[in-house]
């Protein structure tokens, strides 16, 4: 019986053409509305207010994959929420995705030079991302890729509530933080996490970043409906770099027993004008309560990408973020990507998984982004070998 597949070109076709009037609107008189948006209002004391909108649809398509995953397409994020900010002084966020139906950040953010004359760092409490992985950090309405890629799903931890410390300067940075569990509950225990970086070149348009992270995470047991403390548990895998999918090709099935799990991250990132390159090194090391070998998972990935039309990829706060247009009819960049997951380690033989991705990003003004991935993935888990091909495309409206 043949797969089902979606329809999801008429969808694509009205994007596409928003993007075409978008453009012709923008060359054929002042292309102002594309970069300012009315979304924020500043009061007499330079308090920033501001709505936070992110909405993104995304299409899934699937060959050779021995039918084991289903196209789709439909909404991949839809965040809504605000902020407040008085720069020097303080800033708060909130927004919630109606997607996924879970808070995303929450927090609210002091700097110490308000309070004590001089710039000691600044200090957060709330939800908010765990250090470790640089390309987990980075908002996704500024990532190169639509997904993030192999390693980085398996070995993020997302967010946690939690107080944290940053410090940032012209040629380093560094942050520490200890992290409870998240808004949904879902993820008992507490995390402890450290982040470094040295920029040696930091100037426009050039940059040299050199990054390391590291977390210990203690995950707690559940209590079982008889009130027994339920064993810690953990569990690694990742997507073929599709985000419309929770097939893995991947996975180390579910670890009992947990104690501790230690997450390591090593960090680069080169830009050069128009070209730049990205790469990540990241690991984890599980270990358990009782007597046994641990599980060690490491994984990499490392891409390369360059604006055609001239423009640089921006970095500010010691993270990437989006290309600015410096055309009326916006800016177009291509990227190409490899990565690398092994979840085999003793008798854990959780598969593994390289992927090739090659990707295109039409930027048109600061609020809107068109994104087309193709993805070549090569798995081996037991003997089980499943090589898809993935076409991916994405629709963006962001402020």
């Amino acid at each position: 019986m043949p797969r089902r597949r979606s329809k999801p070109f008429l969808a694509l076709a009205a994007w596409g053409a928003l993007a075409m009037l978008a453009s012709a609107a923008a060359q054929a008189g002042d292309p102002d509305w594309l970069y300012h948006w009315p979304t924020h209002a500043q009061t007499s004391d330079g308090t920033d207010i501001g709505l936070i909108l992110r909405y993104q649809y995304d299409v899934n398509e699937f060959s050779n994959d021995d039918g084991k995953f289903r196209d789709s397409h439909t909404n991949r994020r839809r965040y809504l929420g605000f902020y407040v900010k008085k720069p020097g002084v303080y800033d708060a966020t909130v927004y919630y995705d109606f997607q996924s139906k879970q808070w995303q950040d929450v927090f609210a953010r002091l700097q110490s030079k308000a309070v004590f004359g001089q710039d000691l760092g600044a200090v957060r409490f709330g939800q908010s991302k765990t250090p470790v992985s640089f390309e987990g950090v980075t908002t996704s309405t500024q990532t190169t890729f639509i997904e993030l890629a192999l390693p980085s799903q398996a070995v993020y931890e997302n967010r946690r509530v939690g107080l944290d410390w940053a410090i940032q300067r012209t040629h380093w940075l560094a942050s520490l933080g200890y992290y409870g569990e998240n808004l949904t509950g879902k993820n008992r225990g507490h995390t402890v996490a450290a982040r470094a970086a040295w920029v040696p070149i930091h100037e426009d348009k050039n940059v040299l970043h050199l990054g390391v992270a590291a977390s210990q995470e203690r995950p707690y047991g559940l209590v079982n409906a008889l009130g027994v403390q339920q064993p810690a548990t953990a569990s690694f895998k990742a997507p073929p770099e599709a985000g419309l999918t929770a097939v893995t090709l991947v996975s180390s099935g579910t670890l009992s027993g947990v104690s501790h799990i230690n997450r390591l991250g090593l960090e680069g990132l080169w830009i050069d004008g128009p070209w730049s390159v990205q790469g990540e090194y990241l690991q984890a090391q599980t270990r358990f309560e009782l007597p046994r070998p641990n599980y060690d998972i490491s994984g990499y990935y490392v891409f390369g990408s360059w604006v055609l039309t001239g423009e640089s990829r921006q970095y500010h706060d010691g993270n990437v973020s989006n290309v600015i247009p410096g055309h009326p009819w916006g800016a177009v960049e291509f990227a190409v990507r490899y990565s690398a997951l092994d979840l085999n380690d003793g008798r854990v033989q959780g598969g593994k998984e390289h992927d090739w991705t090659a990707g295109a990003n039409w930027y048109l003004g600061t609020h809107l982004r068109l994104q087309a991935n193709y993805i070549r993935a090569f798995s081996n888990r037991k003997g089980l070998v499943i090589d898809p091909h993935i076409f991916e495309l994405r629709a963006e409206v962001f402020i």
